[in-house]
This record gives structure tokens, C-alpha cells and sequence, in this order.
């Protein structure tokens, strides 16, 4: 193999290896990357809260800017109607420098307004594909612990059909030893016969040659008996 080959290959297994690692630690780094997405999450709902009362106190200027133009638009009036022209340049001068502060402070409050529907709207959205994830992490740890379950009782039959296929393979080799013990046993006999001449006798006696040396009948006896006496 040449160096270039044998360079790939090492950077194969090790591209493997860490891969292999990776995959462990897959659910490990999932569940940390949710807690920071977490954390950040509360960080911006501080963030939008701050915002919030920003723009309550703004519009709680706004309001009463706008109640003060009004109130000094109508003693302005008034004072008109009354004839003080001084008074009523007056009020209406004050008019003139309330709006201008309201232009301020309605900017002020338009930004605020903004910032907060943006701000509403991001953390919504990241909300909802945290709780995306957190759903697929949960499924991923689920079907991890099936699969996990699933190698474990496959591999535990594995070893019991290993075991019963042992078991069977002993048994056979048993009933085989034990035939083999019984022919053996049997030929032996066989042999034995023969030499004692046990074999031949029998085969006389199943063929109604031989007695075998039987006991006679007690008629036989009797016959036996009455012979000797007349002999005598």
C-alpha cells in the first residue's frame, strides 16, 4: 500500500472515530445547547420586560403632555373670549412648547412600541422552536432507549438461540455416543455366543432339531419307570 493510501485510511478511521464520538455525545450536547437557548430566552424576556416599562412611562408622558395641550389650548381660548389677548398669547405659547416636547417624547415612545413588538415577535418564534426541539430531543431519547431495549433483548436471544443450538448439538452427539455404545455392546454379545456355541444350539433348537435338553413330560417319566420294573 502506498503512503498517499495508507494516509487516506488513517484519516478515514479517524474521521470515523470521531464521528463515533460525536454520535455518543449527540443527545449530551443537544441538552446543553437547549439549556443556553434557554438562558438567553430568559435574558430576552428581562430585556422586553425593561422595554416594556419604557414605553408605559413614555406613553404616560404622552398622555399627559397631550392633557396639558389641551388644558392650555383651552384657557388660550378663553382668555380670548375675555379679551386678555396677553394671557391668551401666553397660554398659547405654552401650547407651542408642549407640542414641540410631545413631537420628543412621541418618537421616543414609537421606538419603545417597536422595539417591543420586534422584540415580542423574535422571542415568540425562538420560543416555539425551542419547544420544536425540546419535542425532538425527547423523541430521540425515546427511540434511543427502544433501540437500546431492542439490542439488548436481540442480543440475549442471539445467545440463547447460541445456547439452545449448543445444547441440541451435545444431545445429538449424546444419543450418537449412546448408539454407538449399544451396537458395540451388542456385537459383543454376539461374539460370545458364538464361542460358547450357544448360537449354533439355538439355531437347532428354533429349527425342532435339537431339545435343548429340555425337562421330560411326567407321562414320559411314568413310561421310563414302569419299563425298569418289568425289566426287572
Amino acid at each position: 500500500m502506498s503512503l498517499k493510501k495508507l494516509w487516506t485510511a488513517l484519516r478515514g478511521a479517524a474521521n470515523e472515530g470521531v464521528e463515533a464520538v460525536a454520535d455518543t455525545q449527540a443527545i449530551r450536547i443537544l441538552d446543553q445547547e437547549m439549556r443556553e437557548a434557554k438562558q438567553e430566552l430568559q435574558a430576552c424576556d428581562e430585556s422586553l420586560t425593561r422595554i416594556m416599562a419604557k414605553r408605559k412611562l413614555a406613553q404616560g408622558k404622552v398622555d399627559s403632555l397631550n392633557a396639558d395641550i389641551e388644558t392650555y389650548t383651552n384657557h388660550a381660548i378663553a382668555a380670548s373670549e375675555k379679551g386678555d389677548d396677553a394671557l391668551a398669547l401666553e397660554c398659547a405659547d405654552k401650547v407651542g412648547e408642549l407640542e414641540a416636547i410631545l413631537e420628543t417624547e412621541q418618537s421616543i415612545l414609537a421606538s419603545f412600541q417597536s422595539s417591543e413588538k420586534t422584540l415580542k415577535a423574535n422571542i415568540s418564534k425562538a420560543k416555539t422552536n425551542v419547544r420544536r426541539m425540546e419535542q425532538q430531543i425527547e423523541q430521540v431519547k425515546a427511540t434511543e432507549s427502544v433501540q437500546k431495549a431492542q439490542v439488548a433483548v436481540s442480543t440475549r436471544h442471539m445467545g440463547a438461540n447460541s445456547k439452545v443450538k449448543t445444547a441440541l448439538s451435545s444431545l445429538d452427539r449424546i444419543k450418537e455416543k449412546q448408539q454407538q455404545r449399544s451396537a458395540e455392546l451388542e456385537v459383543a454379545e454376539e461374539l460370545a455366543n458364538e464361542e460358547n456355541g450357544s448360537d449354533l444350539d439355538a439355531k437347532l433348537k428354533a429349527a425342532g432339531i435339537k431339545s435343548g435338553g429340555s425337562q421330560p413330560s411326567g407321562s414320559d417319566k411314568l413310561a421310563q419307570i414302569l419299563a425298569a420294573k418289568k425289566a426287572q
